[in-house]
């Protein structure tokens, strides 16, 4: 099981990639670099990093890394952190945006025991270790958060049926702390996502108490043979009865 020092250990090491990442961008802009390379940059060092961190801190478990090749032995081990050096690359790219993140999650029997979701451009870290207080339900309308470019059928739909406003912003550890920080009520994406995608901030949602699952309502579970993952639903409780039976076929 997921020790208390595991907690503090993936805030930690998301946070240091963060500061990372900063670091990065500032460089480049520094020396005029091509920002069209700070993508790839970006998350060659973040891995790099992540991956020293975690076999110096982890040396006996598991990882799966967006940026790294698959080792199939995370499939029968008992301890699997599952990361994502830069969520968003695209507005990581983008200096001066703060829609991007870091994804550190630990899984443990398919399910995320442990999670953070470094905000970098924030300055700020959400973590399973403190979790996070919820805000009061929003008054006004349904706040949809969805893609910056594509909202997407999902979220198309819970506009369509339970009304509300789309609210457009960058990568999914965006959209998910969003609806933890009060800013968002409703996070519903199909289409293809992976388990780094999703794993740490459906980890830090849950621990904040918030509703996360697939659409249908079923549970997400990570470490799978193909971690394919193409659907997720983060929302606020009081609206996950609803927004489930809104996506039912989507």
């Amino acid at each position: 099981m997921a020790e208390p020092d595991d907690h503090r250990f993936a805030a930690d090491i998301a946070t240091q990639a963060g500061e990372l990442l900063l670091a990065v961008r500032a460089e480049f802009a520094a020396t005029g670099r091509d920002p069209r390379e700070l993508k790839d940059e970006g998350d060659r060092r973040s891995h790099i990093l992540l991956m020293g961190l975690l076999a110096a801190g982890r040396p006996d478990d598991a990882v799966l890394s967006e940026e790294g090749a698959d080792d199939t032995a995370r499939l029968t081990a008992e301890r699997v952190w599952i990361i994502d050096p830069v969520d968003g690359t695209r507005e990581f790219s983008e200096p001066p945006r703060s829609d991007w993140a870091v994804h550190v999650a630990l899984v443990e029997q398919h399910t995320p025991t442990v999670g953070a979701v470094a905000l970098p451009g924030l300055a700020t870290t959400f973590h399973t270790g403190q979790p996070p207080t919820l805000p009061p339900a929003n008054d006004g309308p349904l706040r949809i958060v969805c893609s910056r470019t594509r909202p997407g059928a999902a979220a198309d739909v819970l506009v369509q049926t339970l009304g509300g406003e789309l609210v457009r912003m960058g990568s999914a550890g965006a959209k998910s702390m969003a609806i933890v920080r009060g800013e968002a009520d409703i996070y519903a994406h199909t289409g293809g996502q992976y388990e780094w995608d999703s794993c740490a901030p459906a980890a830090v949602a849950v621990a904040a108490g918030l509703h996360a699952s697939r659409l249908d309502g079923s549970p997400l579970r990570y470490n799978a043979t193909n971690p394919y993952l193409p659907d997720l639903l983060i929302c606020r409780p009081e609206l996950a009865e609803r927004a489930i039976a809104a996506l039912r076929g989507v």
